[in-house]
Parts: C-alpha cells; sequence; structure tokens
C-alpha cells in the first residue's frame, strides 16, 4: 500500500470538503492515487456541494485594453504577479502592468511567451521586467496572456481585496443584441467561473465521466434500478447548470438563467483570469 501523506490528504480535502476519515479511507484504498480518491468520494456523496478554486500560491493583478478594429473589438487581457502584495499594491508595480499591457495590445501578442519578446520603451518586455525585479526585490513575471475579438467585446475587473489592484478578469465577446446585459454577464462570470459556454461544449469523456458519477452515486444511496435514468438525467442537468455559462442561475439574479437575461442576445465567447489559478 502507498504511504499516504499530509499534503495529499489536506490536498484531497480542500477540494472535496469531506471528514479527514473518509479522505484518508479514500486515499487508502486509491493507494494513493487522487484522482481515484477523489471519485471515491463523489461516488459516496461525500464532497461538497461547493465549488473550490483553492488558495492562490501567487500575488499579483489584471489588466485589461479594449481595441476598435473594422467592424469589430478585441481586448488584450494580462496577468503580472510578483511574490508579495506589498510589491502588487506599489504604484511602480502597477505602472510597469500597464506599460507592459500596453506594449502587448500594440503587437498583438496572443501568449505569454510572445509578449515577453515585444519592444517596450526602447527595450524587450523581459528586458523590462527582469530591471524591475532588480529594482524592486522581488521576482515579476508576465504569466498570462489573453486576447478576445468579436463583433463586441465587453470587460470586468473585479477586486478581492479593496486595497489591492484587480485580481479576476473577464472578456466577453457578444453581438450588438448582448450589449445592455454584457456588463451584468462578465460580473456573472467572474463570479461563477463556468467552464463551458454551451452544453455541447462540455468534452464527451467528462460527459460520460460525470454520467458514471451520477449512476454510481445513485446506487450508492440505494435508488430502485427502474428510476435511475431519470435520477442520472437530473443529476446531469444540475452538473450543467452548475458549470455551462446558458444554463447557470445569473448571480445578480438567482430566479433566472444567463440564457433567459440575454433574451435575443448571444455570446461568442469569454475568458477568466484569476490571478495564480
Amino acid at each position: 500500500m502507498a504511504e499516504i501523506n499530509k499534503a495529499d490528504i489536506k490536498a484531497l480535502r480542500d477540494r472535496t470538503g469531506a471528514g479527514l476519515s473518509d479522505v484518508k479511507k479514500a486515499l487508502e484504498e486509491a493507494n494513493g492515487d487522487i484522482e481515484v480518491a477523489l471519485d471515491a468520494i463523489r461516488k459516496r456523496g461525500l464532497a461538497k456541494a461547493a465549488k473550490r478554486e483553492g488558495n492562490t500560491a501567487k500575488e499579483g493583478m489584471v489588466a485589461v485594453r479594449i481595441d476598435d478594429l473594422t467592424g469589430a473589438q478585441v481586448a488584450t487581457l494580462i496577468e503580472l504577479n510578483a511574490e508579495t502584495d506589498f510589491v502588487v499594491k506599489n504604484d511602480k508595480f502597477i505602472t510597469l502592468a500597464n506599460d507592459v499591457l500596453n506594449a502587448v495590445a500594440d503587437s498583438g501578442a496572443a501568449t505569454a511567451d510572445a509578449a515577453l519578446a515585444v519592444p517596450m520603451n526602447g527595450q524587450t518586455v523581459n528586458d523590462a521586467i527582469v530591471e524591475a525585479s532588480g529594482v524592486m526585490g522581488e521576482r515579476i513575471m508576465l504569466s498570462r496572456v489573453v486576447r478576445v475579438q468579436g463583433e463586441n467585446v465587453t470587460t470586468y475587473l473585479h477586486h478581492t481585496s479593496p486595497d489591492l489592484p484587480p485580481s479576476i478578469g473577464v472578456i466577453v465577446a457578444h453581438d450588438a443584441a448582448a450589449k445592455p446585459v454584457a456588463k451584468d454577464i462578465a460580473q456573472h462570470i467572474a463570479f461563477a467561473n463556468p467552464q463551458w459556454l454551451h452544453r455541447a461544449d462540455v468534452p464527451a469523456d467528462i460527459v460520460a465521466h460525470e454520467t458514471d458519477i451520477a449512476r454510481e452515486t445513485s446506487i450508492n444511496e440505494g435508488k430502485p434500478e427502474a428510476a435511475l435514468p431519470k435520477i442520472i438525467e437530473g443529476r446531469m442537468n444540475g452538473f450543467y447548470k452548475e458549470n455551462v455559462l446558458h444554463e447557470q442561475s445569473l448571480a445578480q439574479d438567482a430566479k433566472k438563467t444567463v440564457q433567459a437575461h440575454l433574451g435575443e442576445g448571444h455570446i461568442t465567447g469569454y475568458e477568466r483570469v484569476r490571478v495564480g489559478s
């Protein structure tokens, strides 16, 4: 039997919210495999319903810029990280983030690796970051660059702490009909963290896996065989409602779905970035 260490126990408890003894038992039965143990806990109905994003290991901020194109718009978002929130809230760090954003947006770079080679104030973005690291006494890094283009784009930056720069950034691409509610949708995405836009976007292997979880959970609860199809369907609908943007309950009004709030409008794409995740 594989040795069960405290780090694995803590990690699984953080992901499931299950009790200590349940987590230890699941890990022992899974021979230390966290993913197998996670499935076992879910099948036994021991995982808590609340989603967990986990504690972030890095400090940082997000910054975003929208540019008009011919008949369209594009938004560029970056995540810049440092080691401590003391540096992140420093004016020099915030200025650096905005300078990097503008250089990256001007260049059209769509990845962090490509962005590091972009010219910025007589040097590259990478050289500017290295120089700033020396001045501020901490490692600074550009973790992510995201670009979203659409007929229209709407952005939202969220502060998880009032004395720090924004740490969650959302870009929503949409048609003109969705413009009146696009900010609502962006704020909802920041809060609800949907994984997919439409039900059809969920990969087949994940659908199969979640269906198996729903079936095993129902069997372990002693549900009658004849009732299993309807029960599984209901649980899968719950999975979609939790993870698919259009089917989620709107954060600002839980009595209606995101789709209902959109009305005749359409979301064509979105990105959500949380510092450190």
